[in-house]
């Protein structure tokens, strides 16, 4: 077992990365985060089905992503746990039938509501009364407490199993047991739900009858309830998140075993310990179960649920609607009767585009698999922490490669600018590309491409089976190439794979390639609203936007804090005015030369030279000096470059005392002799006698005046 490197990071390291800090095994320590001010991206949400490549979702993030960061919830003592008082409040009675829905058991003319009776709007019968009472023995082995709660389809009691010494569980009854589907409900989780093994879900143990009543037998849970929890005021984001992972965890295995939970709500999930799990399996049925027969509650299942069976998307539904009530301030999931719409600001961009992309009112616009949701919500989660605790956490993407190059990073030809305006060309070849999907035919064959460059790809992808890898590939070279063909490419790609994510992400390489600044800027939004959690698009936005002249800041600012392995994004904070965040690139990048070139020559190049500070140009002579990759020759350039700014500052003021400026006095004469070494000493290297000849001139023309 390796310790983590990182200072202060007491983790140890797991397939390379740090199961704390998420810090490769080989990244030098972290520098000092530069603070900048938090602000939100304004693009629109757009959401659109996932298809594609996906992970299955197993690949885990270490504690970063685990329950056990929060602090343990005490276990709550089953006798304290028994109401004194069982009874079902009046304005939480309605009626059972699905169609009606309608209030029940509700006073009039100052008579007290009846807890047993029949509904005056459909006379479907209902009852409220607990139907065991203390010391009650049910199938002759569980001693019954009392009543811990109701819910949904039944009361919940707690009980002593006399045949296991005692152990405490719970037993769950019907809520009405002249119910006719209550029962059949029943009947169905005696069927399947004492299979299910779960850490995250209650062990369902027997399934017993007792003077003509059904109970559930199951673990108890002495815990508090995210119910609970929240109505102590919203969970902090990051809380939220860990608790919307685990809950996937335990979806993903209900879902593989063709079960949906259905009737998601903090109510429903309890804390105890360093453990999250989801009780009252009640309303757990088979996918695919007949329309109208899923036990929901208002403001947390989907719409469809009424017209539609029960699915993997309207389970995940409602675990975006879980979060939003536990994370968003004042937010209700029901306002005046009806599912109130989730905010248009959830408190942060990614997790609002989470939101929106699981709630879509098309179900094929949302998460298709509780694991694609839960690999999006992880991203969401390290760009979180990454803000909270100041450091980043990187994590190889499942759908995209690394980023091939670093955009943006030669300095301006200008003499008062550091970086140029953003090309978009380079831009477009320099993102990230969409993984291949593994289960894709050539899948094998596309790895093992040898062209040296794109008209060579292309030669190969056409000699090659049509897959969908092999064109999109084919599209993908089309469109970083900008060629006439791509928009017929990636039309025909529409047709053939529809929803699937990357043609869009390509129609915006090809509007970057092209110059459509707008076009892709729309479209990489599109991509980011499918993909909340990845770092790639959010990236390509911010290049898109930049290019387009709006704000790129945030989403570059974004990406570097949770990623440092996305140089492109500093560079891009750099050419915004943050030249700072250029220091955080890590030595062992490529590109940290010439984030240090950059950082000397903003010392230097300044649209009103009076902004020049001479400690500043000292501070830049001493960088360039310490670089030792540097080519000996740009650093004689940019030395000199420094000196010049250094003599047009001593234009208008007095020499600084105590100074020196790569290695000369900070006086005229000193420096101008400086910058006379150093122009014949790059004239003796000149190529051609016209560059030695100019270079002679310039080392004649800063040489000290003297009167010989």
């Amino acid at each position: 077992m390796t310790r983590c490197a990182q200072p202060g990071c007491t983790g140890t390291i797991e397939e390379g990365y740090c199961d704390l800090c998420g810090i490769a095994e080989s990244s030098p320590p972290p520098p000092v985060p530069v603070p900048a001010q938090s602000s939100s991206p304004h693009t629109q949400p757009v959401s659109r089905p996932m298809t594609g490549p996906t992970s299955s979702g197993r690949s885990r993030a270490g504690v970063l992503a685990t329950i056990a960061d929060l602090p343990s919830v005490p276990y709550r003592d089953p006798a304290t746990a028994v109401m004194t008082n069982p009874e079902v409040p009046e304005d939480k009675r309605f009626c059972a039938n699905g169609a009606c829905g309608k209030p029940v058991g509700r006073s009039r003319d100052g008579r007290p509501g009846l807890t047993d009776g029949f509904c005056p709007h459909c006379r479907t019968a209902f009852s409220f009364t607990p139907k065991l009472d203390k010391d009650d023995l049910v199938a002759g082995q569980y001693r019954v407490l009392g009543c811990l709660a109701h819910g949904g389809l039944g009361w919940i009691y707690l009980a002593a199993d006399e045949n296991l010494d005692g152990r405490w569980v719970v037993l769950k009854g019907l809520l009405n047991t002249n119910d006719a589907e209550a029962l059949a409900a029943a009947e169905a989780e005696r069927k399947f739900l004492t299979t299910v093994d779960h850490p995250n879900i209650v062990k369902i143990f027997n399934f017993q009858r007792s003077a003509g009543h059904g109970y559930i037998v199951m673990e108890y849970v002495g815990g508090q309830s995210l119910h609970e929890l929240r109505r102590q005021g919203p969970l902090p984001l990051r809380e939220a998140l860990l608790y919307g992972r685990e809950i996937l965890q335990a979806f993903g295995y209900l879902h593989e075993h063709g079960l949906a939970y259905c009737d998601l709500k903090p109510a429903n999930v309890i804390r105890v310990g360093k453990r999250l799990k989801l009780i009252d399996l009640g309303a757990v049925q088979p996918i695919g179960s007949p329309p109208g027969t899923s036990w929901a509650t208002r403001g947390y299942h989907a719409p469809e649920l009424e017209t539609h069976p029960s699915s993997v998307t309207t389970d995940l539904y409602t675990v975006a609607r879980t979060l939003a009530v536990l994370a968003i301030p004042g937010f209700s999931p029901v306002v005046n009767g009806t599912e109130a719409p989730l905010p248009q600001d959830c408190g942060h961009p990614s997790f609002t585009r989470l939101l929106r992309k699981a709630t879509a009112a098309n179900p094929a616009d949302r998460f298709q698999s509780a694991w694609e949701m839960e690999e999006q919500l992880v991203g969401v989660l390290r760009e979180v922490c990454a803000i909270e605790d100041g450091v980043p956490y990187p994590h190889s993407s499942t759908l995209f490669g690394p980023e091939r190059t670093a955009v943006g990073t030669a300095l301006s030809e200008e003499d008062d600018k550091v970086f140029g305006p953003l090309d978009p060309v380079p831009a477009a070849k320099g993102l990230p590309v969409p993984l291949v999907d593994p289960a894709d035919p050539a899948a094998g064959a596309l790895a093992g491409l040898l062209g040296r460059d794109g008209k060579e790809l292309i030669v190969q992808l056409t000699s090659m089976p049509p897959t969908p890898e092999t064109k999109l590939m084919y599209a993908r070279l089309l469109a970083e190439a900008g060629a006439a063909e791509a928009p017929g490419a990636l039309h025909k790609l529409t047709m053939e794979l529809p929803g699937d994510w990357r043609v869009s992400w390509y129609r915006g390489v090809l509007a970057l390639a092209t110059r459509q600044a707008d076009v892709a800027v729309s479209m990489f939004d599109s991509c980011l609203s499918m993909l909340p959690g990845e770092a790639a698009p959010k990236l390509a936005l911010a290049f898109a936007l930049e290019y387009a002249g709006q704000a790129a800041a945030p989403w570059y600012d974004t990406v570097w804090r949770t990623d440092h392995t996305y140089v492109s994004a500093a560079f891009g904070l750099a050419r915004t005015g943050r030249m700072g965040v250029l220091d955080e690139v890590p030595a062992t990048s490529s590109y940290r030369v010439a984030a240090q070139i950059a950082l000397a020559a903003s010392a230097v190049r300044r649209s009103d030279p009076s902004g020049i500070v001479p400690k500043d140009l000292v501070a830049a002579g001493e960088r360039l000096a310490n670089l030792a990759d540097l080519d000996p020759h740009r650093r004689d350039l940019l030395t000199a470059e420094l000196l010049h700014g250094a003599l047009d500052w001593l234009d208008a003021n007095p020499p600084p005392p105590n100074l020196q400026l790569a290695g000369a006095r900070f006086t005229e004469p000193a420096l101008r002799r400086r910058l006379e070494t150093i122009y014949r000493k790059l004239a003796v290297a000149a190529v051609s006698r016209q560059e030695r000849h100019a270079l002679i001139d310039q080392a004649n023309a800063v040489r000290p005046r003297t009167w010989l």
